[in-house]
């Protein structure tokens, strides 16, 4: 009988906890080439199982969220290998070293570990230290890259070869190993040349191509960080390509493409580059527990997010009131929920106190917003029974006056401590008996992200985002004297509230939401002109 192994969310086979902590190991993963979401299932699901993360500088920092959250990670070195944080040997002896204090590395590698990097040298290595080593292919940028520029490397009526070559070769062996010739006689036939790592050396690569008998006229084109949000391309020519990357201003990372394909021009091909925010760099102020899928509902059209977290969420200093109030949930006819995270709380306090939906029995819940509502049904496992068709807490509180009688009624308020009074005394003044405890706490965030204020330093941001009236405060007071950094950006409100709060620190909102939640203020942002 075979060795059972049990098996994670996405039905691959994991190590047993024994086996967790008696084996260490290497998994050289494929990280792809900058879309997250281009990592293979294999891959993530080796990332979400290890105890050391050694990561390369083009490693988009988003999968690194997928590591646990105890998992240290080391920076193995910055692109173009200029500047390394850890040389090649180092990083070779590091991976030996991890492995033999019996921990669980993910090596991960932009694009494919065997395609121009150094996978293979780093896989040699460790054999020859004894260390057996799992290697994860990637997606590679010869495919992404020129697949999200609208470039097909390969088409049935005039592309039916495909060459990459590497534009870096090894330093210590001087000059270059690389016979143009051939690859010109390649592309005049029509096959397609796919260059990487060759930005710095495009004026001698192209030079020689065509001394070597590549036509001017040969369509050419670069594409830089291609397969993201801040890809940039341009096309060309052979005779014209050098100048366009100049004026352009592309750098590294690009690859160079070189044949008939790059002179296409059919329709659908450029489907990457005309979703509705590509280009379009926006910063998000939501909680770092809420950030992921505000972040991917905009990456998915297009847009080149920035988190910048203004809010902590933390634990009310007791748990006791809500926990009482929990017990005698029954005495309660109203159980109000105004947030996600406020569910998330009943959720996780529900788990604590041996509680489960059937506490509720006989208890109406109200909510806030559809996200609220759909995160009652799933985690609370109820469906709510008032829902207002307008997210704020004066259409919540008007829906329970006008519709369910709420004079006399006891109602269980559970929400963050910096909540405004509305609501609770809009339900007071009808008659309402409403017990309000704080579940979760809201503290300003320690600092903006340097990469954020440097965005906004340089101009080069598109739209800020606000999803409450605290994460527009707390973003004016962690700029201090820099709050003018935000003049000439747009800035998006997610409802009414918000929009009051940011005019009161002189924030005129470009857009607001309406209705008032995330998907929201994604589709007034996609429809501004």
């Amino acid at each position: 009988m075979g060795l059972h192994r049990p098996h994670n969310r996405h039905g691959l086979p994991t190590l047993t906890q024994i086996e967790k902590k008696s084996a260490g190991r290497v998994c050289l993963v494929g990280a792809g080439p900058g879309d997250a979401g281009l990592i293979t299932v294999t891959g993530l699901a080796r990332l979400r199982d290890a105890d050391v993360v050694v990561v390369d500088a083009l490693v988009t920092p988003t999968l690194l969220e997928h590591a646990p959250p105890d998992a240290r990670v080391i920076h193995a070195g910055k692109r173009g290998g200029a500047d390394r944080d850890l040389e090649q040997d180092q990083i070779n002896q590091l991976l030996v070293d991890e492995v033999r204090a019996g921990r669980r590395v993910g090596r991960l590698k932009g694009g494919d570990p065997y395609v121009f990097g150094r996978g293979a040298e780093e896989v040699a290595y460790l054999a020859s230290h004894g260390i057996e080593v799992e290697v994860i292919p990637g997606v590679t940028a010869g495919t992404s890259a020129t697949l999200t520029a609208g470039i097909p490397i390969t088409h049935r009526q005039i592309a039916s070869t495909v060459t990459f070559v590497t534009g870096h070769e090894d330093p210590q062996k001087g000059g270059s190993s690389v016979d143009y010739a051939p690859l010109a006689a390649l592309v005049k036939t029509g096959g397609t040349l796919c260059i990487y790592m060759g930005i710095a050396r495009l004026a001698k690569i192209v030079g020689r191509l065509r001394d070597a008998g590549a036509g001017d006229d040969t369509p050419a084109a670069v594409v830089q960080w291609g397969a993201t949000a801040a890809q940039r391309s341009v096309l060309g020519t052979l005779a014209t390509i050098v100048d366009q990357v100049r004026d352009a201003q592309l750098s590294s990372p690009a690859i160079i493409v070189v044949g008939r394909v790059a002179g296409l021009d059919e329709p659908g091909l450029d489907f990457f580059t005309r979703r509705p925010l590509f280009g379009q760099r926006i910063v998000i102020t939501r909680t770092r527990q809420q950030a992921s899928t505000f972040r991917d509902m905009l990456a998915d059209l297009g847009a080149d997010v920035l988190e910048a977290p203004t809010i902590e969420l933390r634990e009310p200093e007791t748990w006791a009131p809500v926990d009482d109030a929990l017990r005698r949930i029954g005495e309660y006819d109203w159980l109000i929920l105004t947030s996600t995270n406020g569910v998330e709380g009943v959720a996780k306090r529900f788990e604590a106190l041996g509680m489960d939906a059937r506490t509720l029995a006989g208890v109406k819940v109200a909510s806030i917003g559809d996200a609220t509502a759909e995160a009652i049904q799933t985690r609370l496992g109820v469906r709510p029974d008032l829902v207002p068709d307008h997210y704020v807490a004066e259409a919540l509180a008007d829906a329970l006056i006008d519709q369910h009688d709420i004079a006399g009624k006891r109602c269980l308020l559970l929400r963050a401590d910096i909540a405004r009074k509305a609501l609770p005394e809009r339900l007071a003044a009808a008659g309402a008996h409403v017990t309000e405890h704080t579940i979760y706490r809201t503290v300003v965030a320690d600092a903006l992200p340097q990469h954020v204020l440097d965005a906004l330093r340089r101009k080069q941001v598109d739209w800020v985002t606000f999803t409450s009236s605290s994460t527009a405060r707390n973003l004016v007071e962690m700029l201090g004297d820099e709050r003018d950094l935000l003049q000439g950006v747009r800035l998006a409100s997610i409802g009414p509230i918000t929009s009051r709060t940011m005019r009161d620190l002189g924030l005129e909102p470009t857009v607001e939401a309406d209705p008032s939640n995330l998907p929201g203020l994604t589709d007034v942002m996609v429809g501004y002109r």
